[in-house]
């Protein structure tokens, strides 16, 4: 390997030392730099002829133009952001001038930060999550975490501001309180009726069995929390990112989606100044974005006005294959080939058509017979093959298949005009009946707050009621998210989707059942069992070294 050529004086190298891993080696990383200076950085460093640290030392940390020093120097305890910030927008014209100068959006993604958003909505952190490219969210979990905390004696949920000024202000607040009281009400008996149902093994650590028992009542009961339930998130992403998702946010419809959008761009200014710029609305770039996000919707509005009557609703809850292509083992079959020889694609995938099954599968079991467990991924050509499904189901569990970011998805909005899931433990017993009345109250109140307020209304839907969504996704993605969402600790209800989208797929194309090979078809009473036992396991094991 070839060390770095690059020669710097004793005193640059201590300079050096604070803001990189290594000042020799032609590999490192940096360090203690802000964003702003680590994609600026970049972006000019694609077209010079010096060295990284060369580039850091002239033309940053030695340019007055910069303000280097205090954006990046050491900060005393209490001084630190003013004189940051500050210093940050002294720099900015120099920043952006890098970035206009090479006027390539990808320069967006050379630099990110972490933003903390809390207190909004459920509703909203699915719109958050919606821009999925350059973004990772992690939210808060409904099945580890308890939701029925009050805060000055009131339950967390959104106050929609045009539903606390309209006329529906009292039946949106009592609907929410009724659902977060009977969610409330309903923990303690199903706590037990579980508990006697699957009474702890003696074999068995308390703290897994705990955990275990509370995913599983949580999984039960999160269907009565509304749409409006407050989350908290944490999100790292780079600069396109942010600049996509605070466009989109500022020209939702919702006012909280507004709000987030102007309180995100506000504080990531302080961090990503230069790459969320495009993102303020005063910019031209965001004028006519929004203009033309207003002028798609209208359009859309009148053209379903005109056709959407005409066609029936997808009536029946579940998972429905509506494409695959009967010619994908062909197209798979050459992909694999392709990287191991110098022919053509597309005279590879002509070839593989005229080839027997038994030579077809030779090829396809060359890229699946190895795998050993899920996380061996499968050779890019799987992508060459494409399924649509539509799926049926509830909320809770779109939350959570939501997150797959290497599909194609989109829904429709939040409504409870599809019915709702009723946990299978408590059909039969009292609780039924108090979560049954909770779920035709919820209904009741969005149904009358519905026929004028369509999108605010989203906010009272219990998140036990169905939504409908598709998924476009290539053979790849599909393996993953089949095998992942139908482990042994995932909800009972998304493990059903899984299993049934590797069933479907598989039944279309029976060439590809060997790619589903880790996928879980088997039940479980508490799923989260054995990974609590596992990290009981491992929190032992380390309090020994």
């Amino acid at each position: 390997m070839i060390q770095g050529y690059e020669e710097f004086t004793e005193s640059q190298i201590k300079v050096l030392e604070h803001f990189v891993t290594n000042t020799n080696s032609n590999i490192f990383a940096l360090r203690n730099l802000p964003e702003v200076i680590k994609g600026a950085l970049f972006s000019r460093y694609s077209r010079s002829t010096l060295g990284l640290r060369s580039l850091l030392l002239k033309e940053f940390i030695l340019s007055e133009e910069t303000a280097f020093s205090a954006i990046a120097g050491k900060q005393s305890e209490d001084g630190v952001a003013e004189a940051q910030i500050t210093a940050i927008q002294k720099a900015q014209n120099f920043y952006d001038r890098i970035l206009d100068g090479y006027g390539d959006d990808s320069i967006g993604e050379l630099g990110g930060a972490h933003l903390a958003i809390e207190n909004v909505s459920m509703l909203a952190a699915k719109a958050i999550e919606d821009c999925r490219i350059g973004g990772s969210p992690l939210e808060k979990s409904t099945r580890y975490i308890y939701f029925d905390q009050k805060i000055g004696g009131h339950y967390l949920f959104y106050h929609e501001p045009i539903l606390m000024t309209s006329a529906y202000r009292d039946l949106f607040l009592s609907t929410c309180n009724h659902l977060f009281e009977t969610y409330s009400k309903l923990v303690p008996p199903l706590t037990a009726l579980i508990e006697q149902g699957f009474p702890k093994d003696p074999a068995i650590s308390k703290g897994a069995y705990t955990a275990a028992l509370r995913a599983k009542v949580l999984d039960c009961l999160r269907g009565l929390l509304p749409a409006g339930a407050m989350t908290n998130m944490g999100v790292f992403g780079n600069g396109r990112f942010y600049e996509t998702l605070l466009q989109k946010m500022n020209c939702h419809n919702l006012a909280e989606m507004q709000e987030i959008g102007k309180r995100g761009y506000q504080e990531l200014s302080k961090v990503i100044p230069s790459f969320i710029r495009r993102a303020d609305p005063a910019n031209k770039h965001h004028a006519a974005l929004s203009e033309f996000n207003e002028s798609t919707q209208s359009e859309f509005k009148q053209l379903a006005e005109i056709h959407l009557s005409k066609v029936p609703k997808m009536g029946k809850a579940g998972v429905r294959l509506i494409y695959s292509d009967p010619d994908a083992p062909a197209k798979v079959a050459g992909a694999l080939l392709f990287s191991s020889g110098k022919a053509g694609l597309s005279e590879l995938q002509q070839y593989a058509r005229s080839l027997p099954e038994e030579e077809i599968a030779r090829i396809l079991d060359a890229a699946s017979s190895s795998r050993e467990n899920r996380r061996h991924k499968s050779p890019r050509a799987l992508e060459h093959a494409q399924f649509t499904f539509e799926i049926l189901a509830d909320f809770g569990v779109y939350r959570d298949l939501h997150r797959h970011r290497m599909l194609t998805q989109e829904r429709q909005m939040l409504s409870c005009d599809f019915g709702y899931y009723l946990p299978p433990e408590i059909v039969g017993t009292d609780m039924e009946k108090e979560y049954v009345d909770a779920m035709e109250v919820a209904k009741k109140a969005y149904d009358e707050i519905a026929a004028e307020l369509p999108e605010e209304a989203q906010y009272v839907v219990p998140m036990a009621y169905n939504i409908h969504w598709y998924f476009h996704v290539n053979l790849r993605a599909l393996q993953w998210l089949c095998e992942l969402r139908s482990s042994a600790q995932g909800h009972p209800t998304y493990r059903l989707i899984a299993q049934e989208m590797a069933r479907q797929a598989s039944q279309a194309v029976p060439e590809f059942e060997r790619f589903f090979k880790f996928v879980d078809f088997e039940g479980y009473e508490l799923g989260r069992l054995s990974a609590e036992i596992r990290m009981e396991e491992k929190k032992q094991q380390r309090s020994f070294t």
